[in-house]
């Protein structure tokens, strides 16, 4: 697992989401939506919305939800999953740590659907 520094515990409150550029693995950048919920718990997801292709940090955070600004699609933030139409796929999860006051993610290796 190769995590990355992803943002500070500080930078985010509850039912927050922040938008963050990591290295991929080719090298190339991947847009990740870093979210706290509301128990406080960390999640990263791919930032790009299946249905729309449009920023999903820029949407409301609900609970362990994060929900599409432009077609309203939900998706779970423990699983991708989409649970609201009218995205039917699933945004790819990351892997997230949290050591002292850092949040790590990493993009190099998304949780599998049947992981989750």
């Amino acid at each position: 697992m190769v995590s990355q520094y992803a943002c500070g515990v500080a930078d985010l409150g509850k039912e927050e989401a922040l938008l963050v550029e990591l290295d991929g693995p080719d090298g190339a950048s991947v847009p990740v939506a870093v979210v706290r919920d509301a128990d406080g718990e960390y999640h990263a997801v791919s930032d790009i919305c299946s249905h729309g292709q449009v920023s999903l940090s820029d949407g409301e955070v609900t609970g362990c939800l994060i929900e599409c600004w432009l077609h309203g699609s939900q998706f779970d933030l423990r699983t991708g999953k989409p649970v609201q139409l009218p995205a039917i796929k699933p945004v790819p999860v990351y892997p997230v740590s949290v050591v002292g006051d850092d949040v790590l993610v990493d993009v190099d290796n998304p949780l599998a659907p049947a992981a989750l």
